[in-house]
């Protein structure tokens, strides 16, 4: 027999207060048998009562933070794969849910990589350079997409092998920018002096932002217009009005970059959400013949990112401490460059581990599937880092 009494998961369930012997319900009268009256539905407890039991009540009701959120946290970061297994297992009511759990954690590291990050007062977009010179000098629209073109090309080799290639180049991302903005104003110059009749005038300076390009010519709101033929009118309206509103705030990005920052922070919780059913699909297929439920599929995949989330936050919270206590080279330095690199290796080699754990196949299968959907998740990781800097940007 089991005993109730050793039974953890009895134990670490929440327990109400139980009525007073004898009392009733103040709304219909009928007599309490438990916290919520069996006629009406009434709760016995209404918002007049301390104030600190009403902030428990708020934090347990939508981040289900209690006694249970340090029995969830470590699992999470140091034993791959566990709280999954608990979850299948049926040991749910000791740990926090996967869904709070992924969007607390969500909303709590990107809400700190908001204040703890700043671009300060780096360029983002710098439109001052000799290759954009060069093509706002042209006086022929041919001129100006061959000087492009060229620009473009001597800046994609003069940055190879500057840096590794992880992610994009920034500085490469704002000089094709500044030569893309100076071959938009000077084409549209060209092309206005052309229809005025006069001659090609001298480059302006477009106060409304770098130019974006649709079809291999600058965005214009009237003459090239953003438009997807498998869309409906009113969604390329939208776009349209979206993508002049990105052109506008590019001016207001180098003056102040922090702005992106937090408009492309804060919509990141939001890709991260799309991006988790199609993630626990991804499993779905890989893992097609191990006839697992699309949902199980989709508690690994919460599970896996609200890992992310934490060990991100904690990578944040380290290279903080770093700043503050360790700016200089040093032992203490060195100290917090080896957390943070631990940290960054801790990730891959975790989720490793955790789907070698959870779906029990041979270590050759595994480090397969696992590379095939790392790959392509980072994809489409890239879209939705290109969706929230676009988002961002609208956003500012």
């Amino acid at each position: 027999m089991t005993d109730a009494g050793n039974d953890t998961s009895v134990q670490s369930a929440p327990r109400p207060a139980a009525p007073v012997p004898g009392a009733t319900c103040g709304n219909c009268g009928t007599p309490l048998l438990g916290p919520h009256c069996h006629a009406c539905g009434q709760p016995v407890t209404g918002l007049v009562r301390h104030f600190s039991s009403l902030v428990g009540d708020f934090l347990d009701s939508v981040f289900d933070l209690d006694s249970r959120t340090p029995r969830t946290l470590w699992p999470l970061f140091a034993r791959p794969g566990h709280l999954s297994i608990e979850y299948f297992a049926g040991r749910r009511v000791r740990y926090v849910s996967p869904v709070r759990l992924f969007f607390f954690l969500a909303i709590v590291t990107f809400f700190v990589a908001q204040l703890l990050l700043s671009f300060g007062d780096a360029v983002i977009i710098e439109t001052d350079t000799p290759q954009a010179d060069a093509v706002a000098q042209a006086m022929t629209v041919d001129e100006v997409r061959t000087r492009r073109d060229a620009a473009l090309l001597e800046a994609r080799e003069a940055r190879r092998g500057k840096q590794p290639a992880v992610g994009p180049d920034p500085a490469l991302v704002a000089l094709e920018v500044a030569i893309g903005k100076a071959a938009g104003d000077r084409i549209t110059a060209l092309r206005q002096a052309k229809r005025d009749g006069t001659p090609p005038p001298p480059p302006q300076v477009d106060e409304e932002g770098p130019a974006l390009w649709f079809d291999g010519e600058p965005w214009d709101p009237v003459h090239n217009r953003l438009q997807l033929a498998w869309l409906p009118g009113f969604a390329n309206d939208w776009l349209n009005v979206q993508a002049g509103r990105a052109k506008r705030n590019i001016a207001r990005v180098r003056a102040e970059p922090d702005l992106f920052k937090d408009a492309a922070l804060g919509a990141a919780p939001t890709a991260l959400m799309l991006l988790l059913p199609v993630f626990a699909l991804m499993l779905k297929l890989a893992y097609l013949f191990r006839h697992r439920l699309y949902m199980e599929h989709l508690i690994i995949a919460l599970h896996s990112h609200a890992f992310l989330c934490l060990a991100l936050l904690l990578v944040l919270v380290v290279a903080a401490l770093e700043r503050r206590l360790a700016p200089q080279p040093g032992a203490g330095h060195t100290a917090f460059l080896v957390v943070e690199g631990a940290l960054w290796a801790w990730m891959p080699l975790y989720l490793l581990l955790m789907q070698k754990r959870i779906y029990g196949q041979g270590w050759i299968a595994t480090l397969f599937k696992f590379s095939v959907l790392g790959i392509s998740y980072s994809v489409l990781l890239s879209f939705a880092a290109a969706f929230v800097a676009i988002a961002g940007l609208v956003r500012v």
